[in-house]
């Protein structure tokens, strides 16, 4: 019971820090597009403002009637110019417009552009959590507005009502974001800017370095970073012309002490890809790739914490600060955006930040009695998933081979033996399968075996297995021997090509096949996948024409997945039983394939509420939110044997193409939808 309990909360708390990371995305994606304009506004400000470099630091180096007066609104032209109309109209409506597109594409964007018009009239600040708000929020109800009359307009009037609905909506929308949105956001933008002034005040701005630098290396930051630090920094630094809370997180200074620690006291792959590590850190601005040496060594989280309050603490000292947010975080963009009577305390305080950090991690690296060097491999890994998505400069650290576990389960030998396991073993792995069957053909690895199976039937006789993320831990306990992929993306995941680059080196190179398509011995007996040339649509009724719904009236996952499930029902396929362990299994693990697809079918119990073997096809207009991704392609499985595996390999080459997506998107009939399958099926 304790056992269980532990998991629970340790489910609990990566669910919440998933959910935080969402949330930090779904922030960042509204203001990353959009960091060149914040440029923009911040070189303007810093050459043309009244303190401006033009204007010789404000000593009246130009007239008050030149040029340059004119563009900072200063002089005889005060309230004039670009600067103060771009950070109040331009950068808001920027970002309420990437906001709703985010969403609802372009006609969301409008919608969100509107309405954030409305809240920026309605204060006499800059709105830009005002923007994140309301851009989101018009472009989600504008969405569900046009699913009120989806399919329902008369030809011929489809304009008229689209344009009419977008103008009414966006006027409700500003007219509410005026009166009543606008007045809330300033008073939590006010009150959330008192807290930082009453940290400044008494001294206690670098204890935000405690939450701010551990919240990095699990990629929580843009939560707090663009939903709290740039509003509030950008608000300040149009009254003072400069704001310390842009370097909070931006200070490059801990990541590069940690790593010349690291290359002067590290061992193994960690100190000598230190260096290499500290140029693209400092220069390029990706932080992102110091986080694997704290995780390879948590202790040193006390070092990137002591320097980032070192480097805090150096800039309210000499009360210096940056204009604008400065993104990435490379000491170029951070001199770029460096206010003009900031640049000592700023270089300080990267220099103090990146002493204090060598001087702790040093120590901690010198007195570690640890005989290991520490898996960076491992720690890569770790640190991919912490961040959702393989890393871009992981293969600087560890040459690609950190995704797949190189090292990690205590497989050691060549590899001929892969198997993919999902918990009933008739869908989400037969198509993971398939797709990873090729490549492996591809790579000319014709000594490896590509199969599907449950994990209630694994045996510890494979060299790796390859599971959904959140499958992982249940596969260990049954192959304890063999290598651990997890991916969270079937069709597409990098994983599939670092498992290519793990046979090239543990099985040696090989020459590529003559073709891709795997031998019959590479299938096996129990993958239940063949490939044969001369198949033609599909046979015995798996997907029957009944089965295929071209126009999907779902808007939300389980409506989706109930649309899936019905047409099997209705087919005669299976019991209205099987059904709601559809559901059930969409709770346990997600079946959302990548590439706009998901393949919802029911639990391993649920086999006997199965009648016969049949696939389900609907096809969405709009897409379906699938836990945070676009579905327009639901495919109900109901495998009675493995006669339907053969319809998932063809499905999995499919949407790999993206050619053949835009053909069933484009499908105006059932039986154009089984001519394309098949025919993907006869090359496959």
């Amino acid at each position: 019971m304790a056992s269980t309990t532990a998991t629970s909360g340790g489910a609990e708390r990566v669910s919440a820090r998933v959910h935080v990371q969402k949330f930090g995305t779904f922030l960042s994606n509204m203001v990353m597009p959009n960091i060149g304009a914040f440029i923009a506004w911040g070189l303007i400000t810093a050459l043309f403002i009244e303190k401006g470099w033009l204007n010789s630091g404000g000593t009246g180096g130009l007239a008050a009637n030149s040029w340059v007066a004119q563009i900072g609104g200063w002089g005889d032209f005060k309230d004039g110019g670009i600067v103060g109309p771009m950070i109040t109209y331009l950068l808001p409506l920027l970002i309420g417009y990437t906001g709703g597109k985010n969403i609802y594409d372009v006609r969301g964007g409008v919608v969100g552009a509107i309405a954030t018009m409305g809240v920026i009239a309605g204060t006499d600040i800059p709105m830009f959590m005002g923007a994140m708000i309301m851009g989101p929020l018009g472009g989600w109800t504008m969405k569900k507005i046009d699913a009120i009359w989806d399919g329902k307009i008369k030809p011929g009037f489809e304009m008229l009502v689209n344009n009419f609905s977008a103008g009414i909506w966006g006027m409700v929308l500003a007219i509410f974001g005026f009166f009543a949105m606008g007045p809330v956001v300033k008073a939590f933008s006010s009150a959330a800017g008192s807290v930082v002034g009453y940290l400044v005040d008494h001294g206690l701005l670098p204890l935000t370095s405690i939450l701010i630098e551990p919240a990095k290396i699990l990629f929580l930051n843009n939560a707090i970073n663009h939903g709290i630090l740039t509003p509030l920094g950008t608000n300040e630094a149009v009254q003072k012309g400069k704001s310390v809370l842009f370097l909070l997180e931006a200070n490059p200074g801990p990541g590069l002490g940690l790593l010349l620690a690291f290359s002067l006291f590290g061992k193994g792959l960690a100190k000598g890809s230190a260096p290499g590590a500290a140029i693209i850190h400092f220069f390029g601005g990706i932080h992102e790739i110091y986080f694997p040496y704290v995780l390879m060594k948590p202790k040193l989280i006390a070092a990137v914490i002591l320097g980032g309050m070192a480097g805090v603490f150096t800039n309210v000292l000499f009360g210096s600060g940056l204009r604008a947010p400065a993104a990435p975080g490379s000491i170029i963009a951070v001199l770029l955006q460096t206010a003009s009577d900031s640049y000592i305390g700023v270089i300080l305080s990267v220099i103090v930040a990146a002493a204090v950090t060598f001087a702790v991690a040093a120590f901690l690296l010198k007195t570690d009695r640890a005989d290991d060097e520490g898996d960076l491999a491992a720690a890569t890994a770790q640190m991919e998933a912490n961040k959702g998505k393989k890393s871009s400069v992981a293969s600087s650290l560890t040459g690609g081979a950190a995704g797949a576990g190189v090292g990690t389960d205590g497989h050691s030998g060549p590899i001929h033996k892969i198997v993919f396991a999902c918990d009933a073993g008739m869908g989400s792995s037969a198509m993971g399968a398939s797709v990873l069957r090729r490549k492996v053909k591809a790579a000319g690895h014709d000594d490896v075996t590509v199969v599907n199976k449950s994990i209630a039937s694994l045996s510890d006789e494979y060299d790796l297995v390859v599971t959904h993320q959140d499958l992982t831990d249940r596969a260990r306990q049954r192959t304890g021997s063999a290598v651990h992929v997890s991916v969270d993306n079937f069709m597409n995941s990098p994983r599939y090509d670092e498992i290519v680059d793990l046979l090239g080196r543990t099985n040696g190179s090989q020459t590529p096949a003559a073709v891709a398509a795997p031998s019959a011995a590479a299938v096996g007996p129990t993958s239940g996948v063949t490939h044969d040339a001369t198949a033609g649509a599909p046979q015995g009724g798996v997907l029957d024409r009944d089965g295929i719904e071209l126009s999907g009236r779902a808007r939300t996952r389980d409506e989706a997945i109930e649309e899936a499930g019905r047409l099997l029902v209705a087919q005669g396929a299976v019991d209205d039983a099987y059904v709601a362990s559809m559901h059930e299994r969409e709770r346990s693990v997600s079946t959302y394939m990548g590439n706009l697809l998901a393949i919802p079918h029911g639990t391993n119990e649920a086999k006997a509420s199965i009648r016969r073997t049949a696939l389900s096809f609907v096809r969405y207009a709009h897409p379906v939110d699938w836990n945070g991704s676009e579905v327009r392609f639901a495919v109900g499985i109901a495998g009675a044997g493995d006669d339907h595996l053969t319809l998932l390999a063809s499905l999995a080459q499919v949407f790999l193409d993206e050619q053949q997506v835009a053909r069933l998107e484009a499908a105006t009939s059932p039986e154009e939808v089984q001519e394309i399958l098949s025919t993907v099926q006869a090359q496959a």
